[in-house]
Parts: structure tokens; sequence; C-alpha cells
């Protein structure tokens, strides 16, 4: 079962016993724990006897065996949040594998893994009745709908430009952009409920914005001593180097894909709808992707790759950056 089927499922009270939510946002973990929260349990319940969360890295399978065999005391189901399940490997879970084949009905056990797990993994294998659910992180435009559909969640109502400018200004931070949307929405008084375009300018500020947006153009040009200029005035304004690496990336994949559109002869039209960028903000790419040497657009993406591995094993961030950005003016 995917993500969304389980959470319609969820929303309909049609909750499995055991059920396994893996993927890398602890946003999309904590989203769906909440669902199923709602879904059983009233408003008003007191949860403190029939909702348990447990570190299954701490407490191990056997204490998370002991809380879902509890019986409900009050409500009509326990529910029983065991978190870092990947941790647990196969022998240390045997208790829990041998609770999987024969789970409390009057419980609702959640696994959570804060990674993807692998096919192999035995949780993956995990015999009937458990529930083995994905959560992989939005990219794209799933990125744009899920901002849209989580604000909804929320209360709020944000239109597609709004959304399209916070993921290109923010990244794809999911925390994060949601909380952009909350700042969004409060900056248009406290009953506001509306977010478009001018209250994400508000937030995020005009001379970000102004900085985010002539780095990207600085790219397409290929000039690249305004290009390093901009990314160090991004750093000095305290901007996070993995966001500024982000939106590089962000770059390279629509040169790319301009690059491929030209490459299979697609009218200029068609590629610049397809990269949902202003008019001449989508001219720009598609001349830059015109200029790239063939081959030249997945090899300064794979570039970027290598920039955020290297940051992610504690390379300093400017050098990083500096020459990251030099070798993608220079093609």
């Amino acid at each position: 079962m995917d993500y969304a089927s389980f959470l319609a499922a969820t929303d309909k009270g049609q909750i499995p016993p055991v059920v396994v939510l893996h993927g890398p946002e602890p946003l999309l973990l904590e989203d769906a724990v909440a669902r199923v929260t709602r879904a059983l349990f009233p408003d008003d319940a007191d949860l403190s006897l029939s909702r348990e969360s447990l570190d299954a890295r701490e407490a191990g399978a056997e204490a998370i065996v002991t809380a879902a065999l509890m019986l409900p005391w009050v409500l009509s189901r326990r529910l029983v949040v065991a978190k870092g399940v990947e941790a647990l490997g196969a022998k240390q879970a045997e208790p829990l594998t041998a609770y999987l084949r024969e789970p409390n009905p009057a419980a609702v056990l959640l696994l959570l893994a804060n990674q993807p797990l692998a096919p192999s993994h035995w949780l993956v294998s995990a015999p009937a009745p458990t529930c083995v659910v994905p959560a992989p992180a939005p990219s794209g435009g799933q990125l744009v709908a899920w901002l849209r559909a989580r604000a909804r969640a929320d209360g709020l109502e944000l239109d597609d430009p709004a959304a399209r400018l916070l993921v290109e200004l923010c990244g794809d931070d999911l925390t994060q952009l949601r909380a952009e949307v909350e700042k969004a929405a409060l900056a248009g008084g406290a009953d506001n409920r509306r977010v478009g375009v001018e209250a994400v300018r508000a937030v995020v500020g005009e001379h970000r914005l102004r900085h985010i947006f002539d780095l990207t153009r600085a790219l397409a040009l290929a000039d690249t001593g305004a290009a390093l200029q901009l990314g160090e005035s991004l750093l000095n304004a305290g901007e996070d180097p993995l966001a500024v690496l982000a939106m590089l990336a962000r770059e390279m994949r629509a040169a790319w894909q301009a690059a491929d559109g030209l490459r299979r002869g697609r009218r200029e039209d068609a590629i610049a709808r397809e990269l949902r960028r202003p008019p001449a903000a989508a001219a720009a790419l598609i001349e830059r992707a015109r200029a790239l040497p063939p081959g030249a657009a997945p090899r300064l993406l794979a570039r970027c790759w290598e920039a955020e591995r290297r940051l992610k094993l504690g390379g300093a961030p400017r050098p990083e950056l500096s020459l990251l950005i030099a070798d993608l003016c220079a093609r």
C-alpha cells in the first residue's frame, strides 16, 4: 500500500493491526501517526492510557510486544508507536516477528523506520496482516502538490504559484516548507487563511529573493564572477549551505530537462511550459541548455550530488560551494 492510500484508508477507519511505515522524512511519519490517532480516538479522549510511544533502540522488541499486548482500559483500542525499528536486527526482533503473525486485535502497532527499508529487510517481508507502507519524500511536481495538500490539512489555502515559489526558494525540506506556509499565513493577520505569492515574498524577504533569482540568472548566463559573489552573499546572510546546494541542483535538473527536450527536437514553447518558469527565465535556461556540450547536463547534476556528499561528510561549505559554482559556470 502506498502512503496516500494508507492515509485515505486511515481517515475511513480502516487501520490494520500492524503498520510498518518507512521513509527518510520525519514529518511524513509524524503526520501518519497524527492521522491514525485522530481516527482511533475522539478529540476529547484522555490518551495517557490509550497511546504509548517507545524507542525501539532503547526498549527492544520484547518491550514493544508487551505494550502491544496490553488490553485497552478506557477506549476500545490502544495505539502503540515504536520508533527507530530499522535498528532491530532479525535475531533481536524474534519476539516481534512472532507477534506480527498473531497481533492483538484490540491494538494498533505502528512501527516507524526513519529510512527506506531494503526489500530484503525482515520487516518488509513481514507476514499478513502486517501492512508495509513506504513514505518516500515527495519531489518535483509532487512536492508542490504535497505542500498544497498539507496546507489544506492545516486549514490554509495555498495557491499554486505561491507553492511553486516556496519550493523554488526553500528547497525540499518539508518541515521548513510547512513552517514558511504558516508564517506567510500569519503575515496576513491572525484570521487570514489564504497564502499567495505576495505573502510568500513578504515572508522570504525581498533581499534574499533577489539574490536567489540573480544567482539562477548568473548560472544561466555562465557568469562565474557574479555567481560566486551571489553565492557568497547568500551564505553571509545566513542561508543554509545545503539549501543553496539544493537550489543549484534544481537548476541543473532543469537544464538537463531543457537539453533533453532540445535533443528530441521539441518546440521551445513546449519545453518552456514544462519548465514552469516565467518566460524570460525559461528562455535563458533553454539558451544555457543549447550551449551545453552533449552529456554535460547529467555530468553537472552529478557534480552537485558529489558536492552534497562532501558537505555531509564534513567538507567546508564555502570552498565546496565556490568550487561547485565555478564548475557549473565553466560547463
